[in-house]
C-alpha cells in the first residue's frame, strides 16, 4: 500500500507527565504575598492596561498581524509580512480611531520592526523638530499622511560615532540656488539606514553643508530619492538593502550613494540655522545646545524600553523554571499529591541566583527610565525659560544609562536564554530570535563605549568644579552631592557589622557614592596631575561612567520606593515590601558584580565583602515565593511574547510541540531531496546485503 507522502507530521495525543505546567503556575502564583493587578496598575495605569487589552483583541484577528509562522519565515517572506502590517495598522488606525498610544501599543504588541519604523521613529520627529512652517507643509504633512515614505540617513560606511568625520557633502550653489549632494568616496556611502533598501522615497541626510569653499559641518537635509510614481530610484541615486544581518532582517537596512545630486534650497532643515538665498551666508542657531534636548528624549526612551526587554526575558525564564522539572533534591523533595515528583528547576539556589537579579534589573529600569523622562520634562520647561543649568548633567547621565542599560539588556536576554537549557536554544523559546533583534539597541544611538567618554568628560568637570569651589548644589543634581561628600571625608568606611546593616538604603547610596567619586577622583589626579593621556585613560574613563550610571540606577530605585503615594497607601504595604526587598536585592548583588573596586577603593573590607555575598543568598530566599507574580505583573500578553516557554498557562510542552509540528520540513513524511541523495545511498547498500544485516541487528 503506499503512503501519502503528504501527510504532516503529527505527535500522538498524549499528556506531558504530570503536575501539568498549569496547576505549577497556579500553586505558584497562589504563594504571591501581594496584589499582582495592583502592581501593573502603578506600573502602566489602569487605562494603558484597558488600551492594551483592546488593541490586542483587535490584532490576534487580524491575519496581518499573525505570528504563528514568523519563526520559519524566509528574509523576503518577513520583508513581505512586514510592509503588509505597515499598511494594515494605517488602515486599522482609521478603522478604529486610535490614538497615537493605541498605535504605540500595536507596535510594541507585533514585536518586530518594520521598513516603516524609522518612518515614525526619525524621520518625522526630525520634521517636526528641525523644519520650518513652509517646511512642515511641504515634508511633514504628506509624511503624516503616508504620501511620502521616509529614513534617516546618517551613518555612513566608514563613519558611525564620529558624526563630524562624515565625507557626505551639499554644496551650496548660489546661482542656483541649489545644493549639490555629492558621495566623494565608496566609504561616503550611508550604510545601515533603516527602511532606505527597499521601502523609502524620501530621506533626512546629514551632508557637510559648504558654503563658498567653507565647511559649516554635517546639517539635515530632507531629499527625495526615489520617484513617487514608480518607486525607480531617481538619477544621480544609487540605494539599494545592504543583505542579510545578525538579526532584524525585517528591516531593509539600506545604502545610498549620491552623484552631484542636486537638491532645491528648501531642502534644508532651516528651524535652527539658516543659508541665506543666493549668498549662501550663514546663519547660526541661537544656540547650539537646542538640539541635545532630542538626543535625551531618544536615550531616556530607550532607558524606559529596557525594562520591557529584560522583563521580557525574565517572564520566560521564570516561567518556564516553575514548569520545568529535572532531579529530586534529596534533602528537601518536592511533593505532589503525596509523591515525590522532580524539582522545578527555579527551587534551585543557583536558578534563582541567575534569575531574580534579572527581574530586580527591570524593576530598577522602570522606576529610572520613569525618572528621566521626567527630568527631561522638566528640562524642556527650563530650556523654554532660558535656563540650561540641568542639561549638561541630564545629558551625561541619559548617555551612560543608555550605555549602561541596554549593555545589561543584551546580557540579560542571553542569560535568560541560557538558564532555559537546551529548549532555550529553540526559536520557540521566543529569546532567540528576540535576542538577534535587540542586539542593535548596544550600537545605534550611540556606540555604549562611545557614549561612556561623554558621560566621563562631565563627571571630570564636575569633579573639577566642585574641588575649586565653583559647583553649585542642586536637588536635582545627585553628582555634585556625592562628589561632596566624599571630599569631605575621603577615608571614609562602611560602618555595617551585620548583613542586614547592608539593607540600609542611606548606607547602600553612601556605598554606591564613594566608589563613583573615588573612580573620578582618582582618575582626575592621574589626567590632570601624572600627565596620563585620554586614550591611556579609557578603560578608567567607562569604568567611572558605569559607576556613575549604577549609583544612579539604585539611587532612583530606592527613592522612588519612598515617595511612591500610591505605594505608601495602607493596602500596599505588601507590595512595598516585596519592591523594597527587589531594590535591596539589585543594589547588593551589583555590588557583588563589582565587588573589586567596592573593596579597592577603601569602603567595604574583606568581612563585609563575604556577609554582602550571605545577604544576597538570604533576599533571594525571600523573594522566591514572589517569582511568579513579579514576572506575571508586568502584564505581557502570550501574543507579545510569542514564546513556547514562556506562556501565561504553563501549557510548555503541548505548545512546544505544537509549533514544531508547524515545521515546514514537518509537512511530508519523506524530505525532499531523498530520491537524489539519501536513496541512492541506503539502495546502493540493500544491494549488497546490507539491509539483512541491519534487519538481525
Amino acid at each position: 500500500m503506499a503512503t501519502d507522502n503528504n501527510a504532516p507530521i503529527r505527535f500522538p495525543n498524549l499528556p506531558p507527565k504530570g503536575p501539568d505546567g498549569d496547576l505549577l503556575l497556579a500553586a505558584e502564583r497562589a504563594k504571591a504575598t501581594f496584589d499582582v493587578k495592583e502592581l501593573s496598575k502603578i506600573m502602566y495605569t489602569e487605562e494603558y492596561l484597558h488600551k492594551m487589552d483592546k488593541v490586542l483583541d483587535v490584532l490576534e484577528n487580524d491575519p496581518a498581524f499573525d505570528k504563528s509562522d514568523r519563526y520559519h519565515y524566509s528574509r523576503p517572506e518577513k520583508m513581505a509580512a512586514s510592509l503588509w502590517k505597515d499598511k494594515r495598522l494605517i488602515e486599522l488606525t482609521k478603522e478604529h480611531n486610535w490614538d497615537q498610544q493605541d498605535v504605540d501599543i500595536a507596535n510594541f504588541l507585533y514585536d518586530m520592526s518594520t521598513p516603516f519604523t524609522l518612518h515614525y521613529q526619525m524621520f518625522i520627529p526630525t520634521l517636526k523638530n528641525q523644519t520650518t512652517d513652509e517646511q512642515k507643509k511641504l515634508f511633514l504633512e504628506p509624511a503624516l499622511k503616508h504620501h511620502i515614505i521616509g529614513c534617516y540617513a546618517q551613518t555612513e560606511l566608514g563613519h558611525g560615532s564620529n558624526v563630524q568625520g562624515l565625507e557626505t557633502t551639499a554644496t551650496y550653489i548660489n546661482e542656483t540656488n541649489e545644493f549639490e549632494i555629492h558621495s566623494p568616496s565608496l566609504t561616503a556611502s550611508k550604510w545601515w539606514i533603516g527602511g532606505l533598501g527597499r521601502a523609502a522615497n524620501h530621506a533626512i541626510v546629514m551632508a557637510r553643508l559648504i558654503l563658498n569653499g567653507k565647511d559649516f559641518g554635517p546639517h539635515p537635509f530632507c531629499v527625495q530619492i526615489r520617484s513617487l510614481e514608480d518607486h525607480t530610484p531617481l538619477p544621480g541615486v544609487t540605494v539599494g538593502d545592504l543583505g542579510p544581518k545578525f538579526g532584524f532582517n525585517s528591516v531593509d537596512n539600506g545604502f545610498i550613494m549620491f552623484d552631484k545630486y542636486r537638491v532645491p534650497h528648501v531642502t534644508f532643515l532651516a528651524k535652527y540655522s539658516q543659508v541665506k538665498v543666493g549668498s549662501g551666508e550663514y546663519v547660526k542657531p541661537p544656540n547650539a545646545k537646542l538640539s541635545y534636548g532630542t538626543m535625551v528624549w531618544v536615550r531616556a526612551n530607550i532607558v524606559l524600553s529596557v525594562r520591557m526587554a529584560i522583563a521580557r526575558a525574565a517572564t520566560v525564564a521564570v516561567r518556564y523554571s516553575a514548569v520545568r522539572k529535572q532531579f529530586v533534591d534529596a534533602a528537601n523533595p518536592r511533593k505532589w499529591d503525596n509523591a515525590v515528583i522532580e524539582t522545578p528547576v527555579l527551587d534551585y539556589t543557583m536558578q534563582q541566583y541567575r534569575l531574580l537579579p534579572a527581574v530586580a534589573s527591570a524593576y530598577a529600569c522602570y522606576f529610572t527610565g520613569r525618572d528621566m523622562m521626567r527630568l527631561y520634562e522638566l528640562n524642556q520647561s527650563e530650556m523654554a525659560k532660558g535656563n540650561f543649568g540641568l542639561l549638561a548633567d541630564l545629558h551625561a547621565s541619559s548617555s551612560g544609562l543608555k550605555s549602561l542599560t541596554t549593555t545589561m539588556a543584551a546580557s540579560t536576554i542571553e542569560d535568560m536564554r541560557r538558564a532555559c537549557g537546551g529548549h532555550g536554544y529553540s526559536m520557540f523559546s521566543g529569546l532567540g530570535m528576540f535576542y538577534q533583534d535587540y542586539l542593535p539597541n548596544v550600537t545605534w544611538e550611540g556606540d555604549n563605549y562611545i557614549l561612556t567618554q561623554q558621560t566621563a568628560r562631565y563627571l571630570l568637570k564636575t569633579y573639577r568644579n566642585v574641588v575649586a569651589g565653583k559647583a553649585v548644589a542642586s536637588e536635582y543634581n545627585f553628582t555634585i552631592n556625592y562628589l561632596t561628600q566624599y571630599l569631605e571625608n575621603p577615608n571614609a568606611k562602611c560602618p555595617a557589622t551585620t548583613g542586614t546593616d547592608l539593607l540600609n538604603p542611606e548606607l547602600i547610596l553612601a556605598a554606591f557614592g564613594f566608589r563613583a567619586a573615588y573612580g573620578i577622583a582618582k582618575t582626575a589626579e592621574l589626567i590632570d596631575n601624572k600627565g596620563q593621556s585620554w586614550n591611556s585613560m579609557l578603560v578608567e574613563i567607562n569604568r567611572i561612567s558605569r559607576a556613575h550610571c549604577q549609583y544612579m540606577l539604585v539611587r532612583t530605585f530606592i527613592v522612588s520606593l519612598q515617595n511612591d503615594e500610591r505605594l505608601a497607601k495602607p493596602e500596599n504595604r505588601n507590595l512595598l515590601k516585596v519592591l523594597r526587598s527587589l531594590a535591596s536585592l539589585f543594589a547588593l548583588y551589583t555590588i557583588e558584580q563589582e565587588l573589586g573596586e567596592f573593596v579597592t577603593s577603601g569602603y567595604l573590607n574583606s568581612d563585609q565583602a563575604a556577609m554582602l555575598k550571605q545577604q544576597v543568598i538570604a533576599l533571594l530566599e525571600e523573594i522566591r515565593p514572589n517569582s511568579v507574580a513579579l514576572v506575571d505583573a508586568f502584564a505581557l500578553p502570550d501574543y507579545y511574547l510569542n514564546s513556547a516557554l514562556g506562556r501565561y498557562d504553563g501549557k510548555v510542552y503541548q505548545d512546544y510541540t505544537r509549533q514544531a509540528e508547524n515545521e515546514p520540513l514537518n509537512k511530508k513524511l519523506v524530505v525532499d531531496g531523498y530520491e537524489q541523495f539519501i536513496k541512492p545511498l541506503v539502495h546502493d547498500g540493500l544491494k549488497n546485503g546490507a539491509g539483512a544485516q541491519a534487519a538481525k541487528l
